[in-house]
This record gives structure tokens, sequence and C-alpha cells, in this order.
């Protein structure tokens, strides 16, 4: 594969993951009333360490990294908490919590890569399925003109979100080789192009940016700690570890290519070191984004090699704000019809991974009804569970966070005489069989 190959795939990568990236820094940062210029830098060097958090995930060593082609990025779960925490201790309390939750997991992998055999097929494969369920949502929003928007649901922003998805299919269908590998991107590019001609692509962003950004380690602040704000983002990581250890096994599955314990072990470590890093340098906790996985399973291709430039593009992208910009000009109907497909692509291949479940299993349907259930039900009535403790409602406001905790427990409820040793239905020996 030669490099234009390569680069082209790793921009759709980085188109893909992109809007997630940025809403963090955007939500956090204007919710604490930063500056403009502190606003800059914060989405800036967000996006620098979302690429070094996943060349250090990518390169499988002795001491860290899943060896699979990760893209990790701010996980929407911290949000709320981080928001919080600023509001009642100050920004340098946040990036004391996020370093203190960095080492927390650093020091924990050990133990939490034990717990590999809590994830057979019936658990992953929920919650694989509840990440691309819950998703679909934000793909509707922005096929709509994004949430908020004046012009939501407007005859305009439908047809474009339309006409972009049904460009994706078309192009899907009658294509093969790299052009249907890099569908989506191509038809981001078509889909701009003719947002334009309706005067839908503002090109501001990329006007007012500048060329050079230089990093700055603490420029927010020597961090500080405080007990109440370490505990709630402990919790929060460990939240997202459980999110990333159903994408490690979708990936493995993809791929091909069985993970142990140790694997597993360096994924987290990876993530742990990335969390630490993004502390001192005023980023946020990370975690696997799954609409790239969905990516990897429509293109096809596979290689790490291409996730290594990923990593590259968004280090520069970060350095470079001139040239980010230009990713954020892409329309949201247009972003939401490339969403559609991946986050489908996500909950199609949760699907596919509980073929491996025996359905004749009265307790394993139970499983992913109710983990499914309650991952769907989350995301369609969020203020169900509004009356909580805050506490508590870290597991219950988020639909992939409560359906994959209902999956382990419930799998935990069901099998666990069989957790010790697990039965032909474990994931590794149904791998290896």
């Amino acid at each position: 594969m030669n490099l234009f190959k390569y680069t082209s795939l790793s921009i759709q990568h980085v188109l893909a993951m992109y809007a997630g990236a940025v809403v963090v820094p955007l939500i956090v940062g204007g919710a604490l009333g930063l500056s403009g210029s502190d606003l800059t830098y914060l989405v800036s060097i967000d996006i620098f360490m979302c690429g070094i958090a996943t060349i250090l995930q990518v390169w499988k060593n002795r001491f860290f990294g899943i060896g699979l082609p990760v893209v990790l990025g701010c996980t929407f779960t911290a949000v709320g908490p981080m928001i919080a925490i600023g509001g009642q201790y100050g920004i340098t309390a946040i990036y004391g919590a996020i370093l203190a939750a960095g080492i927390f997991v650093i020091l924990i992998s050990p133990v939490f890569s034990k717990l590999i055999a809590f994830f057979p097929p019936v658990v992953t494969g929920s919650v694989v399925t509840v990440i691309g369920i819950t998703l679909i949502p934000v793909a509707m929003g922005n096929m709509a003109g994004g949430e908020g928007a004046g012009d939501y649901g407007s005859l305009q922003n439908i047809s474009l979100a339309l006409g972009t998805l049904l460009f994706i299919i078309v192009l899907t269908r009658l294509s093969n080789g790299f052009v249907r590998s890099i569908a989506i991107l191509i038809g981001l590019v078509v889909g701009t192009i003719v947002a334009s001609f309706m005067g839908l692509v503002d090109l501001a962003p990329v006007k007012d940016a500048s060329w050079f950004h230089l990093i700055e380690p603490l420029h927010f602040g020597v961090p500080t700690f405080e007990l109440t704000a370490i505990l709630t983002m402990i919790l929060v990581v460990l939240v997202s570890l459980v999110e990333s250890t159903g994408v490690y096994f979708a990936l493995s599955d993809i791929c091909e290519q069985e993970i142990s314990e140790e694997d597993v072990k360096k994924g987290y470590r990876a993530e742990g070191v990335a969390i630490v890093l993004g502390a001192l340098f005023n980023a946020f906790p990370y975690t696997t984004y799954s609409q790239n996985v969905g990516l990897i399973q429509l293109s096809g291709i596979k290689k790490k090699q291409v996730i290594y430039l990923v990593g590259g593009m968004l280090v520069v992208l970060g350095l470079v704000p001139k040239i980010g910009a230009v990713t954020t000009i892409i329309p949201a109907p247009v972003l939401g019809a490339a969403m559609l497909v991946m986050f489908g692509m996500v909950m199609a291949y949760g699907i596919k991974m509980l073929t491996r479940v025996d359905f004749n299993s009265q307790e394993n349907l139970f499983i992913i009804a109710c983990s499914i259930g309650i991952g769907l039900g989350v995301t369609a009535a969020p203020s169900v569970f509004e009356q909580l403790p805050a506490s508590i409602q870290i597991l219950t406001d988020n639909g992939i966070v409560a359906g994959s905790v209902m999956a382990i427990l419930l799998n935990l409820v069901f099998h666990a005489s069989s957790i010790r040793k697990p039965e032909k239905e474990s994931l590794i020996e149904s791998k290896a069989s």
C-alpha cells in the first residue's frame, strides 16, 4: 500500500474522530468561562495529545500498548464531572484529579486485566452492540443540523444528510478495493462541496486560526488535589476502561489477533500513561473511539501503520491550528450521515459477536435483553435517573456505561460458577477452537 493510500485512510480516521475530540474541550472550556485564547489552547493541546495517546496505544512494547489499530480521544463520560470539579474547586483541581486517576490506572492495570474472564462473548457482544445503538441518536442529531441549531430538522439539512448517505451507499455498492475503503472520506468531501453551494460552509474558522501553536506544560497552573474530585475521576476512568475493553475485543476479532491478559494490561497501562501526560499538558482523560472501529470494519483495512499516521496527523493538527480548523468546516448534516454509517457498523459488529453465544440459554438471552435494553433506555430517556446521587449518576447517565455495567453484573449473576474456569463460550477459547 503506497503513501497516498495510507494518507487517505488516515485522513478518514481523523475526520471520523475529530468532532468528538474537539467538542469535549469546547464544552468544558465554555462551561468554565475560559477566554478565547485559553479555549484555543485547550482545543489544540487536546488534539495534540490525542495523537500522542493513540501512538502510545498502537505501539506495543514491554511496558504498554495493546498493539491493535486503536484511536484514542477524550472520553465524554468525564465532561460532567470535570465541569462540576472545575466549578467547585477550580481548573487546577481538574488536572490534579486527572493526574491522580492516570496514576491509579497504571497501578490498577495488572489487577483489572485479570478480569478478562468476566468478558465472554455474551458480555463483549452486548457491550459493543450497546455502544453502536446508543451513539445512533448522536448521528441522527447531526443529520438534522446539530442539537440547538436554529434550522434543526429543516428540509435542507435532511436532504443534505440523506444525499450524503445515499452517495456513500452507492459508492460502496459500485466500487471496490481502495475506493470502497475510503467511501466515507469521499462522501464527506463531496457532501461538503455540495453544502458550500447551499451556503452551509463557513470558512471563518480557517481564516481566524493561527498557523502555529506552542505546547506549554501546566498552562493553567500547577495541579491541586481534592479527595472528592480524585475519587470522582477514578470512577470516570474505571468506566472508560470497561468501554475500552469492549473495543479491544471487537478489534481483536476484526483483526483476527488474539489478545491475552498481558495484552489487555498493556492496553490499560497505555491509557493510564496517556491520561497522566494529558494532565501535565492540560488535556483530558482518554478512551478508545468506537467510531474508528466501525471505520476499520467498513474499510477492511486493519494495518497499524494507518493508525500511526493518524497519530502523527493529530500531533501536527495540534501544532498547526489552521490546518486543524479545515476539518471543522464540515457541516453537521454531512458529518451525521457518515456517523450513521460508522456507528451502525459498530452495532452490526456487536451483533456479529453475539453469534458466538448459545441462544438456547435463557440466561444469555436475559443478559443481552437487559443490557441492551438499559443502554438504549437510558439513551432514549436520559432523565430517568436524575434523582439519584451524583456519585451514582456517573454509572447511569450514559447508555454505554449503564449497558456495559448491566452486562457485566448479570454475567456474574448467571455465570459466576464458570468465571474461574471459562467454558468454551469464552472469547479466547472460541477463537482458538
